[in-house]
């Protein structure tokens, strides 16, 4: 990072999971190439040169033709269409994040997913994916609970594909046979799990502290509690800790009712994002430019260990090279705001 006054100079942010932005949900077969384009050029306004499009629990069918439509955009912006010039958007789009189908069944863990699409690891259709997603599934979440999950981290590890625990009930030996056959990531470590858990022995406290695991964190003051985040980030330490949005739909959108997948939900006045007619959490509406000032304010980190959690750590856990991604924000009064953002050496915020 480059000081000059209140100006400072970072590498591009990375977000590893974002569900959906501006009113375009990634999750839908059927969204258009233009809007997702359209949805990337707002994320540019954030500071997030990179990301990884996230599509969660569904139907085998849902979960293959919105891989699909996700990897045509990529191919298609990245030619400079949707009318950004020379600045190819596509390359925005670095890979692929699958969060489940692959999860506990269970009520808490599973979280937001639809139970009646869960489902155990299955070698045949991951291969499915990878297919529909053109080879660029770079991230799979999955548990460890269920029986074979051990042999399917080791092949998707040699697909030279990242492996994260979450959404999980798992024991403790489960866990650890996880990271033994390659996990390295704990996916939105605190959320997704049981309301109540055995005070020393249980999965969040196992992954804490594995140091084999880093551990991405949704800090937007809603998903965690103020404590359970100082902790967790000591525990894990900052080079282990990584920023994500879990962005859906209505993500910079006015309150109302949106879509995530096959899920109905509703953006509330307070940003929270809720199963439609419940208080469950279901994704959130943060911006990585938000997160970062929030972990600062909440947990004490500095500008520069805020800034790390949300490019080097991700960068280095996904193997993402961004060396010529650049964002140039003003931060005053705790406050970041974005000035201008370079994806691959080419203005893509303010304008291209």
């Amino acid at each position: 990072m480059k000081c000059s006054g209140n100006i400072w100079t970072a590498p591009g942010f990375i977000d590893l999971q974002v569900n959906g932005f501006a009113g375009v949900d990634y999750n839908s077969p059927d969204a258009p190439l233009e809007e997702i384009g359209r949805s990337i050029r707002v994320m540019f306004s954030t500071g997030v040169t990179r990301f990884f499009p996230t599509v969660i629990t569904g139907s085998p069918e849902r979960m293959w033709g919105a891989l699909r439509n996700l990897a045509a955009a990529r191919e298609w912006l990245s030619e400079g269409a949707a009318g950004i010039g020379q600045a190819a958007i596509g390359q925005a789009i670095e890979g692929f994040h699958v969060e489940g189908p692959h999860i506990s069944p269970d009520d808490g863990p599973r979280g937001a997913h639809p139970r009646e699409w869960v489902r155990p690891p299955d070698l045949d259709e991951f291969y499915r994916w990878q297919e529909a997603a053109r080879g660029h599934v770079r991230l799979v979440t999955l548990s460890p609970e269920w029986p074979g999950a051990t042999r399917y981290i080791e092949q998707v590890v040699k697909e030279g594909v990242v492996v994260s625990i979450g959404h999980t009930r798992a024991t403790s030996q489960q866990i650890r046979d996880a990271v033994s056959a390659g996990a390295t990531l704990s996916t939105h470590l605190g959320n997704g799990a049981n309301p109540m858990l055995p005070k020393t022995a249980n999965y969040i406290w196992e992954q804490l502290a594995e140091e084999r695991l880093s551990a991405s964190f949704i800090v937007d003051g809603i998903h965690l509690p103020d404590a359970f985040l100082c902790a967790a980030l000591r525990a894990k330490g900052i080079e282990r800790s990584v920023l994500v949005t879990d962005a859906v739909m209505p993500a910079m959108c006015a309150p109302g009712f949106y879509e995530l997948g096959e899920v109905q939900v509703e953006l509330r006045d307070d940003r929270r994002v809720v199963l439609r007619g419940g208080d469950r959490l279901a994704g959130s509406s943060l911006r990585m430019d938000q997160a970062i000032e929030n972990v600062m304010r909440i947990a004490g980190a500095s500008l520069e260990e805020a800034v790390a959690m949300a490019t080097l750590n991700p960068a280095r856990v996904c193997r993402v090279s961004n060396h010529e991604d650049e964002v140039k924000f003003l931060f005053e009064g705790g406050t970041i705001q974005i000035i201008e953002t370079h994806l691959d050496g080419r203005f893509v915020f303010p304008g291209a």
